[in-house]
C-alpha cells in the first residue's frame, strides 16, 4: 500500500523529548515567574542555617526582653519588632527570631511535602502497573484496595498513629509516612487505566508474547508513556500535601515545637492576630504564595508535557477567529457591505463559476 507523502494531509505527532518540553515550557511567562519563586523557596529552605547565620539569630533561642509581659507577651516595637536585628520582628510569649523560624519551616514544610509526593508516585505507580498488568483476580483485587484507601480520613489516620507511634519518632517522617500511605491512590487510578490502553497496543503485545516478564514489559514500554500523566499529577500533588501538612500542624496532629513548621506557627497566630498581625500574616503569605507558585508551575508543565490538551480547550470559541476575521474586512460584515454598495457578487448568483442560486443557468436551460 502506498505511503502518503510528507505535507499530503500527513498526521504529524507532536514533538516529544527534553528540548521540546522546556520550549514549549519557557513559552509560558507564568510557569516561569512560578519556577523562579519556587527555586527561591527551595534555595532558601537549603540555605536556612546559613540565613539564620548572616542574620545572626536562631530559630530557638528565647528573648524574653523583646516581649512586653505586661500585655500578655506582644512584641515590642513596631510591626512585631521589625528591625536590623530581626527582619521579621519576633514571636509573640517567647521572643524567637521569626525570620530564622521562618526559613527554618519552609525546609520542614517543603521536606515533608516533598517527601510525602516520592511516597505516593511509588506506591501509586507499583500498584497501578501491577492492576494493569496482572489477570482479572489481581486488577479487581487491587482495584478495591485503591477504592479503600480513597476513603481513608487523614486526619483520623494521624491521630491513631501519634497513639501507637513512640514520643520518640521524628514527627515529620511520621507525616511524610501518613500523607504518603493515605494519598497514593489517585496516581494509582491514573496508571492502571493508561497501562490498560497501552497495553492493547501493538509493540506491548508483541513484547508480552515474545516472552518478556511484566516487570521487562513496563521498565521498557509502559514506564517511558507513563512518565508524563505520572510527572503532571506529581507536580500538582505537591502543593496539596504542603496544605494537607499544613492542615495537620494547625490542628495540633502535626509538627510539635520547638520544631518550626509553617502550619504549626499558623496554630499558634490564632490568638495574637490582632495584637501580633504580622506573626500570622507572614507564614500565611509564604504558604499561599507558595502553593499558588506551584500549582501555576504544574499546570504549565501540564501543558507543556501535552500541548494538544491547552488546543482542545480554545476548540468551539471562535473568538479569536471572529477578531482577526474583523481586522481583515473578511467577516460577515463585509460581506454585507459589499451587498449593499453593488461591490461583491450579485444577488442571486453563487460565487461558483457556472453555477446560479436560482437555477436559471445554462445547465438547467439544457434541461429544461
Amino acid at each position: 500500500m502506498a505511503q502518503p507523502a510528507e505535507g499530503a494531509g500527513a498526521v504529524v505527532a507532536p514533538a516529544s523529548g527534553a528540548r521540546p518540553f522546556w520550549r514549549r515550557l519557557r513559552a509560558r511567562r507564568s510557569a516561569l515567574v512560578a519556577a523562579v519563586v519556587v527555586a527561591l523557596l527551595v534555595l532558601a529552605a537549603l540555605a536556612a542555617p546559613l540565613l539564620a547565620a548572616v542574620e545572626g539569630q536562631d530559630p530557638t533561642t528565647y528573648h524574653p526582653d523583646l516581649v512586653d509581659s505586661a500585655t500578655g507577651g506582644v512584641p515590642i516595637g513596631s510591626f512585631g519588632g521589625i528591625g536590623a536585628e530581626h527582619w521579621l520582628g519576633v514571636e509573640p510569649l517567647t521572643g524567637r527570631d521569626l525570620f530564622a523560624r521562618v526559613v527554618h519551616g519552609a525546609r520542614v514544610s517543603l521536606g515533608v511535602a516533598l517527601a510525602a509526593t516520592l511516597l505516593q508516585v511509588v506506591i501509586g505507580v507499583a500498584v497501578g502497573l501491577a492492576a494493569g498488568l496482572g489477570n482479572r483476580f489481581v486488577d479487581q483485587a487491587l482495584s478495591r484496595v485503591t477504592d479503600v484507601v480513597v476513603a481513608l480520613p487523614v486526619m483520623v489516620i494521624a491521630l491513631g498513629a501519634l497513639a501507637v507511634v513512640p514520643v520518640g519518632f521524628p514527627r515529620p517522617v511520621l507525616i511524610a509516612l501518613i500523607i504518603g500511605l493515605v494519598g497514593w491512590s489517585g496516581i494509582s487510578k491514573i496508571v492502571r487505566a493508561r497501562t490498560l490502553a497501552l497495553k492493547s497496543l501493538d509493540h506491548v503485545a508483541a513484547a508480552r508474547l515474545s516472552g518478556w516478564s511484566s516487570w521487562q514489559v513496563a521498565r521498557r514500554e509502559l514506564l517511558p508513556a507513563l512518565a508524563a500523566p505520572v510527572i503532571t499529577y506529581a507536580v500538582l500533588l505537591f502543593p496539596g500535601n504542603i496544605v494537607v501538612e499544613a492542615a495537620l500542624s494547625f490542628l495540633g496532629v502535626g509538627i510539635k515545637p520547638p520544631t518550626p513548621s509553617w502550619g504549626q506557627m499558623l496554630s499558634d497566630a490564632d490568638t495574637w492576630y490582632q495584637a501580633a498581625p504580622t506573626y500570622l500574616l507572614i507564614p500565611a503569605l509564604l504558604l499561599f504564595v507558595t502553593v499558588l507558585a506551584l500549582t501555576v508551575l504544574g499546570e504549565g508543565v501540564r501543558t507543556a508535557l501535552d500541548p494538544r490538551a491547552e488546543s482542545r480547550l480554545r476548540v468551539g470559541t471562535g473568538g479569536k477567529r471572529k477578531g482577526r476575521e474583523r481586522k481583515a474586512g473578511t467577516g460577515p460584515e463585509r460581506r454585507v457591505r459589499e451587498a449593499d454598495h453593488g461591490t461583491g457578487p450579485e444577488p442571486g448568483f453563487d460565487t461558483e463559476p457556472g453555477r446560479t442560486k436560482t437555477g436559471t443557468g445554462p445547465e438547467r436551460g439544457a434541461g429544461a
